[in-house]
């Protein structure tokens, strides 16, 4: 369940943003031909600011070590984590926004301690172990408990009158067993009901199943490689049923000398569009240990650097990257998040070290004030992000927002939110020609979703730094400081560090007044 109360938040005039959409495309081609003709005019050429390589990993080491256990929100090492982040911020001259650094919020918080997998047949037989972290990971929000039962295939897990995977089995007293995510030749009035792993446990539970095991289908990650989420849906928690996620390959292993294997289930339920449910001749023995916490505290970190602009300093950027990732399990597996989101994390300190140590030496003092914050709850449907929006008291004195996601990979710089602020984005890409090269041309507009949502959504212009073509340990015990790209990460950092100083000095006023009519401060 959720504990931050979602305001409705009104939407800036559509027809502004259909008329900033029409100019979106002659705007960039204009630049873009620029560029490519060498004819190319930007401000503030001499300034260009240079993150540091080395600084930007020893935050991203530290982020993602074992000190720090994955970052979870809701647990005592997030803290730890968001303590030390104020800290650097400090020593760089940053000040708390208000009285304090922490802007504190319940969220829920599964400690899982330990879990123990095997399988077999026979009473007598030899029971195959399969180990936490390795071959499975537990649910975010997992029940605890011992469960040994007989197992039943379920497809999806759907029971929709049109699309049936229970109908045909009883799995009464037994454990469940279906694949994660939902099949793509069915309409999503049906899909969307079970989409999620509480979703496919509540389900399972209502036809007497006693656990789920969901064997992860993502194509996100390795089929030899665990993955995990710190969201698995809403719904209430079932504290004594356990759910498990295993890999594909442990899939493999489970469906072995059954009925069907992993492959032959997916080419038949793809061709004939049906229900593909039997059970098993194995049975499974699950055994959880957790600790639910239902409202444990987490925060984010919001410190401010004033301008030095009598006028323009009550006007704002505001600099955000969610710090949380999804923690770890037992005492083995833990996920690093040293792209996700660590190397966002190190752009943002990294950010705050360029301005406050290089003026008024090589750069101008900022003129307007820039906020920074470190956001919780990012793997929480973007908790932190919503809650700040909501909370900061001077919205309409907010000139844009950029925000830094998973900037270490990749092989080029992307910045989302061309399409919808072309103005804005155009400060990036003629940057961009004269500094690290690497931005991806993109037509995209910002993603419905993220930590930008909730500022675009008041009609707040807003970027987000990231890499194309990246994630390719995302969610994983594999995201590690050793497989950042440090040219990636070094030019991603600069490049983010310049926009936000040339935000700072006032000539960017994409802010229409119509939009900051919608908000009133205190």
């Amino acid at each position: 369940m959720s504990f931050l109360a979602v305001v409705a938040m009104p939407v800036a005039n559509a027809q502004d943003d259909k008329k900033e959409a029409q100019k979106a495309n002659e705007t960039l081609d204009f630049y873009e031909q620029q560029a490519s003709s060498g004819t190319q005019q930007s401000v503030h050429r001499d300034t260009l600011l240079h993150a540091n390589t080395d600084t930007l990993m020893k935050h991203i080491r530290i982020l993602s070590s074992s000190e720090y256990e994955g970052r979870v929100a809701g647990s005592q090492a997030y803290l730890d984590a968001a303590q030390y982040c104020a800290e650097v911020l400090s020593a760089y001259g940053v000040k708390p926004y208000g009285e304090e650094w922490n802007q504190y919020f319940p969220v829920e918080y599964n400690e899982i301690e330990n879990c123990n997998f095997h399988t077999y047949v026979n009473d007598n037989d030899t029971r195959i172990r399969y180990v936490l972290g390795r071959d499975y990971v537990c649910a975010s929000m997992t029940g605890r408990g011992y469960v040994e039962a007989p197992v039943v295939f379920c497809g999806y897990g759907i029971d929709d009158r049109s699309f049936d995977e229970y109908g045909p089995v009883d799995v009464q007293g037994k454990i469940v067993l279906c694949l994660t995510g939902v099949p793509d030749f069915l309409p999503s009035k049906v899909t969307d009901r079970y989409a999620t792993l509480r979703d496919k446990a509540a389900v399972a539970r209502k036809h007497g199943a006693v656990g789920l095991v969901a064997i992860n289908m993502s194509e996100t990650c390795r089929p030899n490689e665990v993955q995990h989420f710190a969201y698995c849906g809403e719904g209430d928690y079932m504290p004594t049923f356990p759910i498990v996620q295993p890999t594909m390959e442990m899939g493999d292993s489970l469906l072995r000398n059954e009925q069907m294997t992993l492959d032959s289930l997916l080419e038949v339920m793809n061709s004939t569009k049906r229900p593909c449910s039997f059970h098993l001749r194995k049975s499974f023995e699950i055994n959880v240990n957790a600790k639910y916490h239902p409202a444990s505290p987490t925060c984010n970190v919001v410190g401010v650097l004033p301008g030095h602009d009598e006028r323009m300093k009550k006007e704002y950027v505001v600099v955000g990257a969610h710090l949380d990732h999804v923690g770890k399990q037992g005492n083995t597996c833990i996920f690093p998040g040293a792209d996700k989101n660590a190397s966002g994390v190190a752009a943002l300190l990294e950010t705050a070290r360029l301005l406050t140590t290089m003026a008024p030496d090589s750069i101008e003092f900022t003129k307007r004030s820039i906020i920074f914050v470190l956001f919780s709850g990012g793997e929480l449907q973007h908790l932190g992000s919503r809650l700040f929006v909501q909370k900061f008291n001077r919205l309409p004195n907010v000139e844009c927002f950029v925000n830094s996601e998973c900037i270490g990979g990749g092989d080029s710089i992307n910045v989302l939110g061309n399409k919808r602020y072309p103005s804005l984005w155009k400060i990036a890409y003629e940057n961009d020609s004269i500094g690290a090269g690497l931005l991806y041309r993109s037509e995209k507009t910002l993603p419905n979703k993220g930590d930008a949502a909730a500022f675009a959504l008041v009609g707040i212009p807003s970027l987000i730094f990231t890499h194309f073509q990246g994630y390719h340990n995302d969610h994983t015990p594999s995201d590690i400081s050793e497989n950042i790209d440090r040219k990636i990460l070094t030019r991603n950092a600069s490049l983010m560090a310049q926009v936000i100083y040339e935000l700072s000095l006032g000539d960017y006023q994409g802010r229409s007044i119509r939009s900051k009519r919608f908000l009133t401060s205190d």
